[in-house]
């Protein structure tokens, strides 16, 4: 101590100013666990929990035909394929003629002799028959049908709601029922492939 105040020297101190003080050795820290947050940005995804990915698969819309009859109405299915109907089919057949009276023939191709009782002949020519058309069976065919924009089937999903709902009111009680079932199918169509509208 010097005039009361500490001094370090590498001297040894005169007698009765000498005071020894241990110091601490300086040490080094203790080793840190290694946290996220010292990992650099580039190295960080690796080291935390993966995340977890969902995959959302949602169905196709389901497709509406607009279909049209022989007549030319229009209807809607959700089928391509339309109503079937038998459609008769035709062919050709050989209607034959008159026979021939029997009896002698011309060697030369003539006309045949007349009738022994002197009666009418028909006159010569060509005899009647010959090819007509006659049915033959039927076939089943369909009727034709394309497929409807996805907001065409939307707008006739709508309209057809209304639709049940306008005659709900004055419909009798099965009726009702089977109007009510329709409508329950229309409306889960309308909400997954229309998206609620």
């Amino acid at each position: 101590m010097v005039h009361g105040a500490i001094a370090l020297q590498d001297a040894p101190c005169t007698k009765g100013q000498q005071q020894v003080i241990d110091m601490q050795r300086p040490q080094d820290p203790p080793p840190r666990q290694a946290s996220t947050d010292d990992v650099p940005a580039a190295a960080a995804p690796s080291v935390l929990a993966p995340r977890e990915v969902r995959i959302i698969q949602t169905p196709a819309p389901q497709p509406m035909y607009e279909c049209v009859t022989e007549e030319g109405q229009r209807y809607t299915s959700d089928s391509p394929d339309g109503n079937p109907r038998w459609v008769p089919t035709w062919t050709y057949a050989y209607a034959g003629g008159r026979p021939r009276p029997p009896g002698p023939r011309p060697p030369n191709g003539g006309p045949p002799p007349g009738p022994p009782d002197g009666g009418h002949r028909p006159p010569p020519g060509p005899r009647p028959g010959g090819a007509v058309i006659v049915p033959y069976g039927s076939v089943q065919i369909r009727d034709e049908c394309h497929a409807l924009p996805q907001r065409e089937v939307c707008s006739r999903l709508s309209d057809r709601r209304w639709e049940i709902i306008r005659r709900y009111n004055s419909a009798l009680q099965s009726e009702r029922e089977q109007l009510t079932r329709e409508q329950r199918g229309i409306d889960a169509r309308m909400e997954q492939d229309c998206g609620g509208t």
